[in-house]
């Protein structure tokens, strides 16, 4: 059977990305960085296996493809108090003027063009 392991985000700036994650997701180093390859898992992971989603970030040798062809979805009970926080990491908003009347997402990027959505859940269920 298989597992999502990590998902893998393209990077320029593995330093700057690194940063931008860490202190978006709350995320920490699941090993020391190399020069090209760092894993973030959620603290207490104890190791790969282990839930919990993990991200890690590549550095390649091409520009991002727009728009890409995959995406996160930030879950926030506090949608608007969670977008200025990513603005203040150095996310950027994204000039996209699709959104439906009802949307509950709003578009960003991170330090390196990956783009990802902020999705308002409301409070999240108790128990």
């Amino acid at each position: 059977m298989l597992s999502i392991g990590s998902t893998v985000l393209t990077v320029e700036d593995i330093t700057r990305a690194g940063d931008f994650w860490r202190a978006a997701l709350g995320y920490v180093n699941r090993d020391e960085p190399g020069d090209d390859w760092v894993i973030l898992d959620p603290p207490g992971k104890a190791d790969w296996s282990a839930p919990g989603a993990s991200l890690a970030l590549s550095v390649t040798g091409y520009p991002q493809h727009y728009p890409p062809r995959i995406h996160l979805d930030l879950y926030a009970e506090d949608q608007a108090a969670e977008v200025e926080r990513l603005l203040s990491l150095g996310a950027r908003e994204v000039d996209w003027h699709d959104y439906p009347d009802d949307a509950d997402w709003i578009v960003l990027e991170d330090t390196e063009g990956n783009r990802f959505c902020v999705v308002d859940t409301g409070p999240y269920p108790l128990g």
